[in-house]
């Protein structure tokens, strides 16, 4: 599915101008709360592989995006550690938790939402990311930020692609445009902070 086509049936509100502000103010603690959404976006791709071993695509897909979610977390850490700055603890993240309350039982329900709250949450991550790269002076890190942003394009139409080949077609827009009007909604509502949500 193209990118214009389901972004159109399902805009992505803007962030807050404020939540940028916020980021640049506070840089380094963004790189700690970075560096965790990382790993855990690696870790959410292997728990989706493992709970489908049977279906070699979705699989092959899933292992592929956990490694490339690690590499970003080694590079996010590498940052850390030439800025002497530890990686923070890992903290229940509101944002994906809500989200993720949207995902319906029944095995009918449950791939496609798990697949399409993963783009929705990757969408934002590259309004996100770009945002940062547009904003930064530095241009090692413009463009770290900037390729970051690509990736997170990649991965969520990836997952609306997986979606739209592995669960019922005819219904993976409709429920896009329901998760990506939550999204907005939710995204809205989030406290500001030096953090990726």
């Amino acid at each position: 599915m193209a990118e214009s086509d389901i972004s159109v049936a399902a805009p992505l509100a803007a962030s807050d101008p404020r939540w940028i502000k916020t980021v640049l103010a506070d840089f380094d603690v963004f790189l700690q709360d970075h560096a965790s959404c990382e790993k855990k976006a690696s870790g959410m791709a292997m728990n989706v592989a493992a709970h489908y071993p049977d279906q070699p695509a979705l699989l092959a897909a899933m292992v592929d995006l956990a490694v490339e979610e690690l590499n970003h977390y080694r590079e996010v850490v590498k940052l850390l550690l030439t800025r002497q700055i530890a990686p923070a603890p890992d903290v229940k993240d509101a944002y994906v938790g809500t989200l993720n309350q949207q995902v319906r039982r029944g095995t009918e329900n449950f791939l496609l939402d798990r697949l399409l709250v993963g783009a929705v949450v990757e969408r934002r991550g590259a309004e996100r990311f770009e945002l940062i790269a547009q904003h930064l002076n530095d241009p090692i890190l413009q463009a770290f930020y900037q390729e970051i942003a690509l990736s997170e394009t990649r991965h969520w139409l990836l997952f609306v692609d997986l979606a739209s080949s592995h669960c019922d077609a005819t219904a993976v827009v409709p429920r896009f445009i329901e998760l990506a009007a939550f999204e907005n909604e939710l995204v809205s509502t989030l406290p500001l902070r030096a953090a990726l949500h």
